[in-house]
């Protein structure tokens, strides 16, 4: 079943590449409808635009939380997306949109959560470092009305190298990154992923 998958993004959105090549490449049966965004000019907005896909700037200056998520909301039901990816979207979502959207917005963070929650991009890689970590990833989650406490679907995880830089780290989990937004996508896609309070039951 081809699924319609809509992206909600503030930065680069730069996952979203991984999932339109795999897309493209028929290794995914989805179809990205379109990539919502509150920054009118960040590289996400571009990426959607070079690759043909609708791109929507909905402005949040002024309004309320669940005034723009209504917006936001709307926007998704109007073209029927069945999952939305949060990719590098830099907003908290309301307590209203987290129940209309139940188990079906995917969120990643490039940490192995509960650890460095709460943290965003380059800061979580330099916190994991100064933190003398050996072990890091990432963990892809549902989410919830917590910041990055929702129930796990996937984590994967790589060993810290000696000679680790925030740089070189964010690069290695952005690839893990992709890879498992690609597993859960085919997951969800397939109805093989069961929500049971906080635990994600997977069928393989």
């Amino acid at each position: 079943m081809t699924i319609k998958l809509g992206v909600l993004a503030s930065t680069n959105a730069t996952d979203m590449q991984g999932i339109i090549e795999a897309i493209n490449n028929k290794e995914l049966d989805s179809k990205i409808v379109c990539l919502i965004s509150n920054k009118e000019d960040c590289g996400a907005m571009q990426r959607a635009k070079d690759n043909n896909i609708e791109a929507i700037f909905i402005d949040g200056k002024g309004k309320e939380r669940e005034e723009f998520d209504k917006e936001v909301y709307a926007e998704l039901e109007k073209r029927n997306v069945d999952l939305i990816l949060l990719i590098g979207y830099m907003r908290y979502l309301s307590p209203w949109f987290v129940q209309k959207t139940l188990n079906k917005v995917m969120n990643i963070h490039p940490s192995l959560l509960p650890a460095f929650a709460g943290g965003m991009d380059k800061g979580v890689h330099e916190s994991i470092l100064d933190w003398g970590c050996k072990v890091t990833g990432c963990t892809l989650h549902f989410i919830d009305e917590g910041a990055d406490t929702g129930p796990i679907i996937i984590q994967k995880a790589i060993p810290i190298e000696e000679d680790e830089t925030v740089d070189s780290l964010k690069t290695k989990i952005q690839k893990l990154e992709v890879e498992a937004f690609l597993e859960a996508i085919k997951l969800f896609a397939e109805g093989k992923i069961k929500v049971e309070g906080r635990i994600v039951r997977i069928t393989r």
